[in-house]
């Protein structure tokens, strides 16, 4: 996933980073904290702070200990709290992997240049449809061949796998 931009929710005032997957058709909401959200649109403008902040630190001592961010993964969403969890490779190649908190992670992402991940269990749960109009005609789609199958396909389907498995393999669609 990318970033697609920070936002404040109007209802609370609180600041939300919203990740798009990569086809825009999924977009994830998370509500991150006020100085995460400046951290971010810091990075993200290009803003220089005369002395270093938190996320600036972090990411120098993982530098200077010659780790690097392989990847983040926001992993878990559980009564509207997200989870995230840091990969680290160190110099001899291990992996390492770190909690974090999806804020923190995602810093940390953007100075590195790492790949950002959502589970599929948190891209279930969390994301909103951004591509309503294409959703509605997925599903469409769907129930229509749903409604039309008929148990006979499946016969045919299973009877056809089995034909092949006795059979083995077709010297034909060899490369040799």
């Amino acid at each position: 996933m990318f970033i697609m931009g920070i936002a404040i929710d109007t209802r609370t005032g609180s600041p939300i980073i919203i990740l798009n997957d990569e086809e825009n058709r999924k977009a994830l909401p998370i509500w991150i904290g006020q100085s995460e959200a400046s951290a971010m649109i810091r990075f993200l403008e290009n803003i220089e702070t005369p002395r270093p902040m938190t996320h600036d630190l972090l990411y120098s001592i993982i530098e200077k200990t010659s780790f690097s961010v392989k990847k983040i993964e926001i992993n878990d969403l559980n009564e509207n709290t997200y989870y995230a969890t840091l990969f680290l490779k160190d110099k001899k190649g291990n992996e390492h992997e770190v909690d974090a908190r999806p804020s923190d992670a995602i810093i940390l992402a953007l100075k590195s240049k790492a790949s950002i991940f959502v589970s599929p269990n948190v891209v279930m749960e969390g994301t909103v449809s951004t591509d309503m109009e294409r959703d509605q005609k997925e599903t469409e789609e769907f129930r229509s061949f749903v409604r039309d199958i008929k148990p006979s396909d499946f016969k045919k389907f299973i009877n056809d796998e089995t034909k092949r498995d006795l059979e083995g393999p077709n010297p034909e669609d060899s490369d040799n």
